[in-house]
């Protein structure tokens, strides 16, 4: 063994062999543990060199598919946020490859777990009881995907697993697979559909939480990581990396960007008395970031019991490494960063012009980026505050939306205002309304089918006594909890699903659909279904059966949407009119549920369409408002078959939109 190259962390397969590189400044001396296909430890080296923090050398002779950990010597100070144990077998942040799984046994703690108070040094080797990093060969960039305009674009979000487990067309060994997820008959769904990018829940490798694991569940999001450059194994057949690389291949040959939903505001080692996996071995205090005061504690904005240190050079090395390589060589499109405030955040607050932020829109210039904005530390809301460049998930347009529909009073005004692309929060400076990305629904919470179905969670299966998950929802049920048996109560609910994915649709902003929703997929109530990896968080595609027409009318909006420019164009003008036909004034605000909006574009100002909204619980007579001589309009949607067209008026139903277009 030699030294080798500091500069290439990770495990580099070279001729003749392998350059290994690990960062650990606060290190004595790290030792290369090398290990067989049968678990067993084949030799134990000392790397001989250290330049700038980073532990390297040469192994001659090492080949692709090796198995190796870290074990890391050092000063063992839990009080002093210090956690070097030697006995921790660690994993390589930079592996490109983790095998095996981890078994919740007391070794895999660098403290005595049976007197975790006092924190006493853990004698007990943990590699038994830990996933392995492997060595794999570099792999040539993928080509570009099909780079939609932010325009055009359409959000589909869905969890491989859950997607693809109860699918039709898949035999048993590739459901809940990446191979699932590249299948024709998937991915010509996908097509058929209309959405244009698939947002893919946490695919970095991640591990179970062991209060999981104990009651007999496990983590089925994603959001609890411990590889930032592995794809998850429980996702793979034979080789997860290959499988991945695979299936984006094949969604860009469908015309759909692959978009990934990324965990680097904390990992899956959580608290002070988790286990030592690998950031908290090799060098915590570099990784994480400690309380001022008390260097022996985490900050915990995240609320899963860590966070990463977002002012650290070497935490901001790996997030920008890691999108470098997932979309030049993994052919990723983009990212929607979960808990996104956190990489912006200073010890002394959340900046937008943190430099973590600009590192990675460099890192990655042609990927889109989209921010969750939030997080659940002090300052963490940080919706609109994102530098240009980053979009933002937007869930004040989600909540009025739901409140809207569901007949709150008082919430015309803010619903006309998201209906528009929500201009105070990105219509104004650098910004613009493509950067608002509009849901209602999201893996966090109710689908749709339960928006309209559960006033109350139901979360009781997550064994946390139903004290997790949302418990403000803005749902209503319609007069019964759960499924109904009356035809009334399901034609409304029916026809609710419809209105708001009509107004996501057909509003100013990026929209996003969740998997299911365009088929009344439903969670049987439950808001928060992190751990239900069986059939309450899995897709069940025989609402397809069911109602086909319902994903047929979808089809429709999503084909309007792309036809009509009034939704996608930054320069479309809004205009507003009572139900009688007359411009809005603020006083008809406060008691507006029923209301007409006017698109038109100054490029094309002889072609207008009128979005007509009724949330009061009676039919409403509208009259069209008056935009030229002569003008008359064809009805392209209503969510109420009912709806009738005549001359200037609509006879719009009770709880029930509809689109018109005119006729020039």
């Amino acid at each position: 063994m030699e030294g080798g190259n500091p500069e290439l962390l990770g495990a580099t397969l070279q001729e003749g062999g392998v350059n290994f590189a690990v960062y650990s400044s606060v290190a004595s001396l790290v030792e290369l543990s090398l290990y067989g296909s049968d678990g067993r430890e084949q030799a134990r080296l000392v790397m001989p060199k250290c330049d700038d923090g980073v532990w390297h050398c040469f192994m001659e002779g090492c080949c692709e598919g090796q198995l190796y950990g870290y074990r890391v010597h050092g000063p063992y100070e839990p009080q002093a946020g210090l956690r070097c144990n030697p006995h921790k077998l660690l994993l390589d942040p930079y592996a490109r490859r983790i095998e095996g799984t981890l078994t919740w046994d007391d070794a895999v703690f660098d403290y005595d777990s049976t007197v975790p108070d006092e924190m006493r040094l853990s004698t007990t080797d943990s590699a038994a009881f830990v996933p392995k990093s492997a060595v794999c060969k570099g792999l040539s960039p993928l080509p570009a995907g099909p780079e939609i305009p932010w325009s055009e674009t359409v959000f589909y979000e869905a969890n491989v697993r859950g997607f693809t487990m109860r699918h039709p067309a898949l035999d048993d060994a590739r459901r809940g697979t990446f191979e699932g997820m590249q299948n024709k008959y998937v991915l010509g769904y996908l097509k058929s559909l209309g959405v244009t990018s698939l947002e893919l829940m946490p695919v970095h490798a991640f591990i179970d939480e062991h209060h999981l694991a104990r009651s007999g569940l496990r983590n089925y999001w994603g959001y609890n990581s411990i590889g930032f450059f592995a794809p998850m194994q429980r996702y793979g057949r034979e080789n997860p990396l290959h499988e991945f690389r695979d299936m984006v291949r094949a969604i860009h040959d469908a015309g759909i960007e692959v978009i990934l939903d990324v965990v680097y505001n904390h990992t899956g080692e959580s608290g002070v008395t988790g286990p030592s996996l690998a950031f908290r071995g090799l060098d915590n205090q570099a990784y994480y970031r400690t309380v001022a005061d008390n260097p022996g504690a985490y900050v915990n904005d995240s609320g899963t019991g860590n966070i990463l240190d977002a002012d650290s050079s070497i935490v901001q090395r790996l997030i920008a490494d890691s999108l470098r390589y997932w979309s030049e060589t993994m052919g990723v499109d983009g990212y929607r960063f979960d808990l996104a405030s956190i990489l912006g955040r200073h010890a002394g607050g959340f900046s937008s012009q943190h430099p973590l932020l600009e590192k990675i829109r460099i890192a990655v210039p042609d990927a889109k980026l989209i921010a969750e904005p939030w997080d659940p530390g002090p300052g963490g809301y940080q919706l609109g505050q994102f530098p240009s460049g980053w979009s933002e998930w937007n869930d004040q347009y989600r909540d009025a939306v739901r409140r809207f529909w569901r007949g709150d009073d008082e919430v015309s005004s803010e619903l006309a205002l998201r209906l528009c692309g929500s201009d105070d929060l990105f219509g104004n400076g650098a910004r613009n309304r493509h950067e608002g990305v509009n849901f209602i629904t999201s893996h966090d919470g109710y689908t749709l089918q339960d928006l309209v179905s559960f006033e109350q969670r139901h979360n009781e299966a997550n064994g946390e006594e139903n004290r997790d998950g949302h418990s403000h929802n803005y749902s209503r049920n319609y007069g019964v909890e759960g499924p109904s048996e009356d035809p009334d109560v399901n034609i409304l609910r029916r026809r609710q699903r419809l209105n708001m994915l009509a107004t996501l649709l057909l509003s100013k902003g990026t929209p996003m659909i969740l998997a299911g929703d365009e088929f009344g997929n439903t969670q049987h109530g439950n808001n928060n279904a992190y751990a239900q990896d069986n059939e309450t968080g899995w897709l069940d595609w025989s609402g397809l059966d069911n109602d086909s027409d319902f994903a047929t009318q979808v089809c429709r909006l999503l084909t309007l949407r792309r036809e009509l420019p009034f939704f996608r164009s930054l320069d479309t003008r809004v205009s507003w009119f009572t139900s009688a036909g007359t411009s809005m004034q603020a006083q008809d605000w406060s008691h507006a549920r029923a209301f007409t909006v006017l698109y038109q574009n100054d490029a094309e100002p002889e072609t207008a369409a009128l979005l007509l909204l009724n949330a009061w619980i009676d039919p409403v007579p509208v009259t069209l408002p008056s935009i030229g001589d002569q003008t008359r309009f064809e009805l392209l949607f209503c969510s109420d078959h009912d709806t009738r067209l005549e001359e200037n008026t609509v006879d719009l139903q009770a709880h029930s939109m509809a689109l018109l277009l005119n006729d020039t």
